[in-house]
């Protein structure tokens, strides 16, 4: 059922955490991973090693893609080392704890253009191709923090409240066309990000304890094979909030 040979998945900031399960789970179903990263150049080629080692191809690709530029040099990379991209998966984003009264318009912008602006642009680069080809998956990584709050802050939660807006628009758009757009709220998944944040704790999940990246994976794979879910949240979140 979930079989993806042939299909290319982009993941962005897929050098750690949520990011190399989902790159890694991705090629597992039979896709060829292009593998974004930021700064994280010796992970992503950890990752493209993995992949490989699958009998998929990989490529690992440097961008900033919250700048325009940078992701038009990506997407035509990857066109040209793997083909047109059917997979994209929305994971690259930052957080940063911080008090109410702490938070300058500079964190604010920052956040949002890594987190929000990132998702759009990356979208709309991918979208010619995939409306060509009358098939397209689209899967953005939000978080709980757009449903509650979070334990990072407003500027983080806002951010990925607005992932959820995009997705829900891209799915009432595009449905017709075979491209489903759907969103993923993970809470407190094991991660570098998760592990430094002193606010986040297991016990603040009804199952008391942190998820598994492979948790968050199980349901990138099952979006990118599943052609009749859109527009829907799904959430990843021991049981923090519930809907």
């Amino acid at each position: 059922m979930n079989d993806l040979t042939g299909k290319v998945a982009l993941v962005t900031g897929a050098s750690r955490g949520i990011g190399v399960a989902a790159a890694i789970a991705l090629a597992e179903a039979g896709a060829d991973v292009a593998v974004n990263y930021f700064k994280g150049a010796d992970g992503a080629g950890h990752v493209t090693d993995r992949i490989k080692k699958l009998g998929r191809r990989a490529i690992a690709i440097q961008a900033d893609v919250s700048q325009s530029v940078d992701v038009a040099r990506m997407i035509a990379d990857v066109n040209r080392e793997l083909g047109e991209i059917n997979i994209l998966v929305n994971n690259a984003g930052i957080a940063r704890q911080q008090k109410i009264e702490d938070i300058t318009e500079a964190d604010w912008d920052e956040i949002i253009n890594v987190n929000l602006k990132s998702t759009f642009l990356v979208t709309q680069a991918v979208l010619p191709a995939m409306r060509a080809a009358r098939w397209g998956r689209i899967i953005n990584i939000s978080s709980v923090a757009a449903q509650l709050g979070g334990v990072v802050g407003p500027h983080y939660a806002a951010s990925k409240a607005g992932q959820l807006g995009l997705t829900h628009s891209y799915a009432a758009l595009l449905a017709k066309e075979g491209i489903t757009s759907n969103a993923i709220a993970p809470a407190l998944i094991e991660t570098d990000m998760v592990r430094q944040n002193l606010r986040a704790r297991p016990e603040l999940l009804p199952v008391g304890r942190f998820g598994d990246v492979n948790e968050v994976a199980d349901v990138v794979v099952m979006l990118a094979a599943n052609g009749f879910i859109t527009g829907q949240t799904f959430n990843v979140n021991g049981g923090w909030y519930m809907s």
